[in-house]
C-alpha cells in the first residue's frame, strides 16, 4: 500500500468537530500541533496513523477536497475509519458515517508519526499506534 495514485475502495468515514467533548481541550488544533483545516481545497482528516500516517494526503473520490491526516483519534486506533474534521456539529452530523473510495495522494511518514507520538505514550492508544508502527 505505498504505490502513489493507490485507490482504495470502501473506506469507512466518521466525522469530528473541535466542538465534541473528547476534543475540546484541544480546540481547533491537531494532533501535529496546527490549526485544524477546513478550507476550499485543503481540510484536515484524523486517522490511526499506523494505518495513514502523519502527512498522508488523499481525495475522496467524487469531491474536489484534498484531505491531509494531521490529527488522530482514541476511537481510531485499530480501525480503517477516518475522521473528516467538520466546522461545526450540524456539518458533523450531516456527514454520519460513509463508506467512500479515496484515492491517496501522497503517503505520509511513519517515522514522522513516531517522532510526534515517542513523548505521548503515557496514552494507550498512542502506544497501540506506536507499536503498530514499530512491528511493521
Amino acid at each position: 500500500m505505498s504505490k502513489k495514485g493507490t485507490r482504495i475502495s470502501a473506506v469507512r468515514t466518521t466525522a469530528y468537530t473541535h466542538s465534541e467533548s473528547d476534543h475540546i481541550q484541544y480546540g481547533a488544533r491537531t494532533a501535529v500541533g496546527s490549526q485544524l483545516k477546513y478550507g476550499s481545497v485543503l481540510r484536515s482528516a484524523a486517522a490511526d496513523w499506523s494505518v495513514y500516517p502523519v502527512g498522508t494526503i488523499f481525495q475522496i473520490e467524487g469531491t474536489p477536497y484534498i484531505y491531509q491526516v494531521d490529527d488522530y483519534g482514541s476511537a481510531l486506533v485499530g480501525t480503517n475509519t477516518i475522521d473528516i474534521y467538520q466546522p461545526t456539529r450540524a456539518h458533523m452530523n450531516a456527514w454520519g458515517v460513509r463508506h467512500v473510495n479515496i484515492r491517496v495522494i501522497r503517503w505520509g511518514s511513519k517515522s514522522q508519526s513516531l517522532a510526534i507520538m515517542k513523548d505521548r505514550q503515557k496514552y494507550d492508544h498512542v502506544r497501540k499506534m506506536v507499536q503498530r508502527i514499530q512491528r511493521s
